[in-house]
């Protein structure tokens, strides 16, 4: 897979920009706060119609403009596809695939993406729902429907929310309705933490060797934290132990007006030789853990779905020392197509440097 052209219209501060990127590996350098972060955002955006950096949309929108239009080229597995899309101060958006209109679903599973960006290196000193978001974005990169799971399961917990603030107003208790409520939400829920418990699991198998690799003598474990499951389960018994969590956590849910159990209260805890990382593993430590993960899920998403994601690195290497940058430069395959941001050259050997496309970018224009 290769993105092969972009073009941003009134995206954040790139009012009209164009660029090609028919090129494995593309540098984009630039001083803070002049737009390199944006065309990345930009890029990973077609990939999960999600931004890591915002969940207002019109935020992408340049201040003087009433929309913004992202589109771009991409060649994958021969085909050449176009995607289109577009999104105004109106809150009305428009997707398209080759300039037809698309669904959602569709749209997302053209594109596979894998963002590495300073934000991340914080993943494990970050709150519960920050690892929660990571998991959830790389599940939905294999599996597009994920999303519409996690959509239902959140409607359906803030509908039991707002029955228990009712109830707490004094209106009718409807055991019936509440019931509903609790059965609708253990199913759902449960295939959330089941495809996520699996994807850790798979995950866990190849970040594991590549953390050895740049460790040396460390070994790295990845656990999913339910409160209502101590061992690995099969999808009918985690619908039952989540059924039975809501049963016996009813009146404490009842007092504090909100769901207490399920997927939107778990963690996912990393240790290192046994011990847990966020308490007791050092900045470095932390970070090569991240690392294995962003390097791996390249993995995953390419044996998965048959298509290699397009790299976004965004302004990482300068947070890593010498021995995680050389890794990560040398761990991408020749076929992937990378895409770096930083603030200068200084960071990159000379051997690097020769087959790489280099753009400037100053105040929102990109410059040859």
């Amino acid at each position: 897979m290769k993105l092969t052209n972009l073009k941003l219209t009134n995206y954040r501060n790139c009012k009209d920009i164009e660029m090609d990127l028919n090129s494995d590996k593309i540098l984009i350098i630039g001083k803070n706060a002049q737009g390199k972060t944006n065309i990345l955002e930009s890029i990973y955006f077609l990939s999960t119609l999600k931004s890591p950096r915002t969940a207002n949309n019109i935020e992408l929108i340049n201040f003087d403009a009433e929309k913004t239009e992202i589109d771009a080229d991409i060649i994958k597995a021969d085909t050449e596809i176009e995607l289109g899309y577009t999104y105004s101060k109106e809150k009305t958006r428009e997707l398209r695939i080759n300039k037809v209109k698309s669904r959602p679903k569709d749209f997302k599973s053209v594109l596979k993406t894998v963002l590495f960006s300073t934000t991340a290196l914080l993943l494990l000193r970050g709150n519960p729902s920050d690892r929660r978001d990571w998991l959830d974005r790389a599940i939905s990169q294999i599996y597009p429907a994920y999303d519409d799971r996690l959509s239902k399961y959140d409607k359906i917990r803030i509908q039991k929310n707002n029955f228990l603030k009712d109830l707490a107003k004094g209106n009718t208790f409807d055991e019936t309705l509440l019931e509903v409520y609790n059965e609708q939400l253990a199913i759902t829920g449960s295939n959330i933490i089941f495809l996520r418990k699996k994807f850790l699991k798979e995950i866990e198998k190849i970040a594991k060797e590549k953390h050895r690799i740049i460790s040396e003598t460390e070994k790295l474990t990845i656990n999913y934290d339910c409160s209502f499951l101590d061992n690995e389960a099969e999808l009918d018994e985690i619908v039952t132990k989540f059924k039975e969590s809501l049963e016996e956590r009813r009146i404490e849910e009842i007092r504090r007006c909100q769901a207490c159990v399920g997927p939107h209260r778990d963690d996912i805890i990393f240790f290192i030789n046994e011990n847990e990382a966020t308490k007791y593993a050092s900045q470095g430590q932390q970070r090569t853990i991240v690392l294995a993960l962003k390097l791996s899920e390249l993995d995953i998403i390419t044996d998965k779905t048959g298509d290699e994601p397009v790299l976004l690195l965004d302004d990482v290497l300068a947070e890593l020392d010498d021995i995680r940058q050389n890794y990560l430069l040398k761990s991408i395959n020749d076929g992937t197509q990378t895409i770096i941001t930083s603030v200068d050259t200084v960071l990159f050997e000379d051997e690097f440097l020769k087959d790489v496309k280099i753009y400037k970018i100053d105040n929102g224009t990109i410059k040859n």
